[in-house]
């Protein structure tokens, strides 16, 4: 077997491999051997007909798809292996049949490869560095919302019902004298002001009084979920059953202790203060360290093959299922997809921007760390090692026995991710800009941290 290789178009090698005709008949012989068994010829029993004459029946190349399956198998993986410090394959090849007669064949594979990159400036840039400050004011509302949780309902006597409230009620829809599909419900408890109900009902329960009952009308929006429902006029018999009103605990230091585990509304404050300011610093970090990767990636050069795309939709889509099993009792994804009103192939597609960018930014890490020598040390990884060696009371020798190489791998990894910013925030300007206060931004989703995108690009420890 001789081969080559070049390179080709769109980030691809091409493989030309050829087999002589000793090769190509043993090919031939190892599949009649495998498949003898599917051919019936008459005058013989079934797998027991010569080669020769299977081939009289069948055609010549009748074992050729199979003999250069085998070929494949035999000798492909081995030249990948063997060129790897030439090109890096990262997806299956598409193959060809070049040549093939009863002397021999000639197989083409064209494989997608890493691609190289043509780096930008990455060092002497300006690059945002993101700072959150927690204010008393983000304390306060962390009280706030321990006071809330721990609130308790009491029943509402001598007045009517307020926002704010919570009213049990009965209630029974109808459009044109008709009653509808889930307009009826008993002993619902509607948190008046919610707005969890159509505009205009929650409004009309106000001023309501315990047992009394009342006709409220109002109209479904334009958008309303059901079609037959849209802009219709409605009326909905409601009657108040029962109200009750939130109580808040008084805040003082045995509530705290209570609630909290504190010993005081001050201690209170103070581990809260440390905690969100160990957050904001977490996030300022985390999106300042997404800043630094969008500047390095942005001027950067790469053809990125396909395959590489489509690799990490797919890793996406994995992530984006088990997010759903985790999140919300074992959802499906085909679950989650139908009540979107969307399809597998649709939901996959709109991944595929992010996807590149992702990619890119990990090729473009790559080929820093590359280019700096950024390495773990041993000693590096050792010391990270006795550090979760003392936490489970461990000696480092006795903690070493149950590391395997791939945790080894993943701590030399994070050391060099670390490095690698380290380098980048040394190297650039790095221009602070205070943000709104943690709490202020606390409902917003996080952006990805830059971390768990560079990880994935670092290269295996040396």
């Amino acid at each position: 077997m001789k081969y080559k290789t070049e390179a080709s178009e769109k980030s691809t090698v091409k493989i030309t491999i050829t087999f002589d005709k000793q090769e190509w008949d043993a090919a031939n012989q190892k599949a009649y051997e495998q498949t003898r068994g599917r051919y019936f010829v008459n005058g013989f029993r079934k797998g027991k007909a010569p080669r020769h004459v299977i081939e009289l029946n069948y055609g010549k190349g009748v074992f050729y798809e199979d003999a250069l399956n085998n070929l494949f198998t035999e000798h492909y993986y081995d030249i990948v292996e063997k060129e790897k410090d030439a090109f890096t394959v990262v997806g299956q090849p598409q193959l060809s049949v070049e040549d093939i007669t009863e002397d021999g064949a000639v197989l083409v594979a064209v494989a997608p490869v890493k691609p190289e990159v043509k780096l930008g400036d990455y060092k002497g840039i300006n690059i945002k560095k993101v700072e959150y400050t927690v204010k008393d004011a983000d304390v306060e509302a962390e009280l706030k919302r321990l006071q809330e949780r721990n609130s308790r309902l009491v029943a509402v006597e001598g007045r009517a019902a307020e926002q704010g409230d919570t009213a049990t009620i009965d209630f029974s829809g109808s459009v044109d004298g008709e009653k509808f599909e889930g307009g009826t419900g008993e002993n619902y408890p509607l948190v008046l002001g919610s707005n969890s109900f159509i505009p205009g009902f929650e409004e009309q329960v106000v001023g309501m009084n315990v047992g009394e009952e009342k006709d409220i009308n109002v109209k479904f929006p334009d958008d309303y979920q059901a079609e037959n429902l849209k802009g219709k006029d409605a009326v909905f018999a409601v009657k108040l059953n029962k109200l009750e009103k939130k109580e808040l605990p008084q805040i003082d230091d045995e509530f705290i202790k209570d609630a909290a585990g504190a010993e005081s509304v001050e201690a209170y404050k103070k581990e809260t203060r440390e905690r969100l300011e160990k957050q904001a610093k977490e996030k300022g970090d985390s999106e300042t360290e997404n800043n630094i990767v969008k500047a390095i990636t942005a001027n950067a050069e790469v053809e990125i093959p396909d395959a590489m795309i489509e690799n990490q939709m797919d890793m996406m889509m994995r992530n984006m299922e088990y997010r759903l099993g985790m999140q919300y009792g074992g959802m499906k994804l085909a679950d989650y997809l139908k009540y979107m009103g969307t399809d597998v192939a649709t939901f996959r597609e709109g991944y595929r921007n992010q996807a590149a960018d992702t990619v890119k930014s990990q090729l473009v890490i790559d080929k820093i760390i590359r280019e700096e020598s950024i390495k773990a040390e041993d000693s590096e990884i050792d010391a990270k090692l006795e550090e979760f060696a003392k936490a489970a009371n461990k000696t480092l020798e006795e903690y070493k026995k149950d590391v395997d190489a791939s945790q080894r791998e993943y701590i030399a990894n994070d050391i060099v991710i670390n490095k690698l910013f380290a380098f980048l925030k040394e190297n650039n300007t790095m221009t602070a800009e205070e943000e709104a206060p943690a709490e202020e931004k606390a409902e917003k989703p996080a952006k990805p941290a830059a971390k768990k995108t560079a990880k994935k690009a670092a290269p295996k420890a040396e």
